[in-house]
C-alpha cells in the first residue's frame, strides 16, 4: 500500500511583532504542538510553515489561528492558552460548538467578567456549560474533577453578582468525606467546614479582591455553607452553587432543588462516578439527573477526562481509572460505582 503524502502549508503572519509570543521562548509553543500533533512547525521570518498528515496540519492551523487572534486581541499566551487551543480543535464536538468555544476562547473580555480577571473557556464543553448557565435557570455539571465546573460556576455566580443580577450567592457542599465524619474534627463548626469548602473560597479569591470578599459576605451577599443549612429555606433572587453534588441523599437533593425561589438559578456539580456515599446508597445527583433529564429549562452538561484542565497527567489518570472500571463492569459487574 502506497504511503499517504505529507500536506504541507504555509501561514503569513502581518505583525512580527507578535510572533515571539506566539512561538513562545525558543519556540517552546511550536514545539508543545509538535508533540502534541505529531506536525512539523518551521519558522521563517513571518511564514510559518506546518507540515504532517492532513487532518492533523488542519488541526494546528486552526489552534495557531485561535493562538494569534488571542494576541491580536491584546492577550497573552501561555502553555495552558495553548493547550486550550488544543483541546478545542481536537475537540469531537459539533461544528457550532466548536466555533462558539473558539471564538469564546480567543475573545476573553466578550465572556466572564469579574473584579479582576475575564474568564474564558477553554473547552467545547466548558463553552457550553457557560451557554447552559446563561440560558436556564438549573444547570447540571456532570464529569470528573479538573475539568473547571466549579470555577466556572463561581466566576459565572460573580459576574451575575457584580451585575446586579442576584442579591445574593450561596455556595454549598454535602458534609460527606472519605472516610471522616465533621463530628471528630477539632474546633468549632465554622473551623470545621472552612477547610472542606476551600476549594470555593480559593475560586472566589481569584476573583474578587480579598477585602471586597470580606465586606460582601459580612453583608451577607455571599453565603459558604455546608448543604444541611439550606433546609426550611426559600432561596429567591440569588444564584446558588452545589458543588460535590454526587455526595448528596435523594431526600438532601430534593431537599435543595425545591428551595429555588423567584428569579433565583442553580448550578449543581458533581462526579457520579465518584460518591462517599456508603456501600448502596443511592446519589441523589445520579437520580436527579435520571429524573430531570427530559424537562425544559433544565440542562445536563456533560465533561469528560478530555475536557480536564489541570496538568495534562490529570486527564491521563482519569482515563486509566475509567479503562479499570469499564473493565470491571464488562467482566464481572460487581462495580459498586464508589470509584475511589
Amino acid at each position: 500500500m502506497a504511503k499517504k503524502s505529507n500536506r504541507i502549508l504555509e501561514l503569513h503572519f502581518d505583525d512580527n511583532a507578535l510572533l515571539p509570543e506566539l512561538f513562545g521562548e525558543q519556540n517552546k509553543n511550536l514545539r508543545h504542538i509538535e508533540s502534541f500533533l505529531g506536525v512539523s512547525l518551521e519558522s521563517m521570518g513571518n511564514v510559518l510553515t506546518i507540515e504532517g498528515a492532513h487532518a492533523e496540519v488542519t488541526t494546528a492551523h486552526q489552534a495557531i489561528d485561535a493562538l494569534w487572534d488571542r494576541l491580536q486581541n491584546g492577550e497573552p499566551i501561555e502553555t495552558s492558552d495553548v493547550d486550550a487551543a488544543l483541546r478545542i480543535a481536537t475537540s469531537r464536538a459539533d461544528k457550532q460548538s466548536k466555533e462558539l468555544a473558539m471564538e469564546s476562547f480567543t475573545h476573553p473580555s466578550k465572556n466572564v467578567k469579574t473584579n479582576r480577571k475575564s474568564i474564558a473557556p477553554r473547552s467545547t464543553a466548558q463553552s457550553n456549560y457557560m451557554k447552559a448557565i446563561d440560558e436556564n435557570d438549573l444547570v447540571f455539571g456532570i464529569g470528573p474533577a479538573g475539568t473547571g465546573k466549579t470555577y466556572l460556576a463561581v466566576a459565572k455566580a460573580v459576574e451575575k453578582l457584580l451585575g446586579g443580577t442576584v442579591n445574593k450567592l450561596i455556595f454549598s457542599r454535602p458534609a460527606v468525606e472519605a472516610g471522616e465524619n465533621l463530628g471528630f474534627l477539632p474546633g468549632d463548626m465554622q473551623e470545621k467546614i472552612d477547610p472542606y469548602l476551600r476549594p470555593i473560597y480559593d475560586a472566589l479569591s481569584d476573583m474578587i479582591p480579598t477585602d471586597h470578599m470580606v465586606k460582601l459576605m459580612a453583608e451577607g451577599k455571599i453565603e459558604i455553607a455546608p448543604l444541611a443549612f439550606m433546609r426550611g429555606r426559600t432561596l429567591a433572587n440569588c444564584f446558588v452553587v452545589l458543588d460535590e453534588a454526587q455526595n448528596t441523599t435523594s431526600m438532601q437533593m430534593k431537599m435543595l432543588l425545591t428551595r429555588l425561589g423567584e428569579d433565583s438559578r442553580m448550578i449543581i456539580n458533581g462526579d457520579i462516578t465518584q460518591t462517599d456515599l456508603p456501600r448502596g446508597q443511592i446519589s441523589g445527583l445520579a437520580e436527579a439527573v435520571e429524573l430531570l433529564k427530559e424537562e425544559k429549562g433544565i440542562k445536563i452538561c456533560e465533561f469528560s477526562s478530555e475536557d480536564v484542565v489541570r496538568h495534562p497527567l490529570v486527564a491521563t489518570i482519569i482515563k486509566a481509572y475509567e479503562k479499570k472500571a469499564k473493565e470491571v463492569r464488562e467482566g464481572n459487574g460487581n462495580g459498586n460505582g464508589h470509584g475511589k
